[in-house]
């Protein structure tokens, strides 16, 4: 598995942060490049509970496998190339002078055999580089609504 982690102090207490990050259902209201997303089950938020994500014309489903208000957040993420799993990690970290340290961490591990071993790293950057903007949205959003 590779992983690749971004940081950043993100306006907010870690509640407000919790929040937005755990109406699963509602990240197109907030996250850019996001047109669509409806939850696919009616559990309770938490793990199992999934989303249908629409990008541009990529589909995702994502499922939730870690859930432990307010400081973590993580699911799998399906309709990556079948030669791949992906993964996202939230971490809400230390509240200080307003703002709280997140950690988004996106991970990849390599499915099949024929492909080379730096293809699992690479395929991590991929991810980690479009979960990017979900760090900054979310930032954004905190700040225009505190």
């Amino acid at each position: 598995m590779a992983a690749v982690s971004h940081s950043r102090q993100v306006a907010g207490d870690p509640i407000a942060i919790w929040t937005v990050l755990a109406d699963f259902g509602g990240l197109h209201a907030w996250a850019d490049r996001v047109d669509h997303c409806c939850l696919l089950n009616s559990r309770e938020p938490g793990i199992g509970l999934s989303r249908r994500v629409q990008s541009g014309r990529d589909t995702f489903v994502e499922s939730i496998t870690a859930f432990d208000p307010p400081r973590l957040l993580a699911y799998d993420i399906s309709g990556v190339p079948s030669e791949f799993t992906a993964s996202n990690r939230w971490d809400i970290g230390v509240h200080r002078d307003g703002h709280t340290a997140v950690t988004l961490t996106s991970a990849a591990t390599v499915t099949a055999r024929c492909l080379p071993t730096g293809a699992e790293r690479v395929f991590a950057h991929l991810v980690a580089h479009r979960s990017k903007y979900l760090l900054d949205a979310l930032d954004r959003t905190l700040r225009e609504n505190p």
